[in-house]
């Protein structure tokens, strides 16, 4: 098999643009980085997701099945099929995405992998709809894995764990994490708005520790425009 590293470069660098760019205003009806499908604890069909994400506008997004990369595949069927069906419209960038399960600080956290490329050996063991066990489980292997595939890889939800963001932020920093989800609607508030507080203390933590700041709605529900 032929990995077309080359494509997955020029993907990962122009994520790591938008991330740079990423402000409170930027999820959910410009970018989200953070949604689930049928694929893994999510209730929307690809099919469904992806009417929505051009329905709502969305510049940019990443489906993130909790180890699985099948909706991401369907979605991506999709697109394709809807950008033949619709030439010159402006068409979203779908990223490769994943929310896998890892061990920091003795606590469990969840990394997301963006712009990876799906077929490389690493990242095969994190995409088996299971939670990895021994060294793969432990953070900074789930790191690597991402980035010899080609990928960028980021601590969801921060303050949503059982240990406070300003430990957990810093290990992340020191495993090798790339950057963080900022912001994030904590209390699931209707219309989706990311949670001030908790915002601001990660972007600043983002910043000590020279880390890109994301955003998602973190939809399980079916609605991009909520998480539930």
């Amino acid at each position: 098999m032929v990995v077309n590293f080359a494509r997955t470069s020029t993907s990962r660098e122009l994520l790591k643009e938008v991330f740079q760019n990423i402000d409170a205003q930027s999820c959910p009806r410009c970018f989200n980085f953070h949604m689930h499908t049928v694929h893994s604890d999510g209730r929307l069909q690809p099919a469904a997701l992806m009417e929505q994400a051009i329905a709502i506008g969305l510049k940019g997004f990443a489906i993130t099945d909790h180890h699985s990369i099948n909706g991401y595949q369907a979605a991506q069927t999709w697109l394709e099929d809807w950008k033949w069906n619709n030439p010159g419209a402006n068409s979203p960038h779908l990223w490769s995405g994943v929310e896998i399960n890892a061990t920091c600080l003795n606590v469990e956290v969840h990394i997301l992998g963006y712009a990876f490329e799906p077929e490389h050996p690493s990242i095969k063991r994190y995409l088996q709809r299971k939670i990895a066990t021994g060294e793969d489980y432990q953070i900074a292997n789930v790191i690597a894995a991402i980035h010899n595939a080609g990928g960028l890889a980021v601590l969801a939800h921060p303050a949503r764990y059982r240990r406070s963001h300003f430990d957990l932020i810093p290990a992340a920093a020191e495993a090798g994490i790339d950057g963080v989800e900022t912001f994030y609607a904590y209390n699931n508030p209707n219309p989706w708005r990311a949670s001030a507080l908790e915002s601001k203390q990660v972007q600043q933590l983002a910043n000590e520790f020279n880390l890109y700041n994301t955003c998602g709605t973190d939809t399980h529900g079916l609605s991009l425009l909520q998480r539930l």
